[in-house]
């Protein structure tokens, strides 16, 4: 069982690919939303707030990712038809290099 999860809440159209992706097993209903939670581990946890600045987990280990890195990881849920699907979109949610300069190397 995971530590955290991301609750995706979902509209008409992510409803119908969840239930064509065969996961309408997977929808909770959280807040009056049809949702779908992805589970993670303490460090998949610890990587997306560093990788998404001021996202916050509430009272039940849950949070809401922002639009776009929402997007990513319900893609991931779709195509691979299945909710434990962290350990492939934490590489496309979490960008380890973020804010820190380009090195190369120099020739002298």
């Amino acid at each position: 069982m995971a530590d955290y999860y991301v609750n995706i809440p979902l509209d008409d159209e992510k409803l119908k690919k969840i239930e064509a992706a065969g996961l309408a097993g997977e929808i909770k209903e959280i807040d009056g939303k049809k949702t779908i939670q992805v589970g993670m581990g303490k460090m998949d946890q610890k990587k997306l707030t560093k990788g998404i600045p001021g996202l916050a987990f509430d009272a039940s280990n849950a949070c809401v990712l922002p639009p776009d890195s929402e997007n990513i990881l319900f893609g991931f849920v779709v195509d691979l038809k299945t909710c434990d699907v962290m350990k492939y979109a934490i590489m496309k949610l979490f960008n380890p290099l973020a804010g820190k300069p380009l090195r190369s190397a120099t020739s002298a």
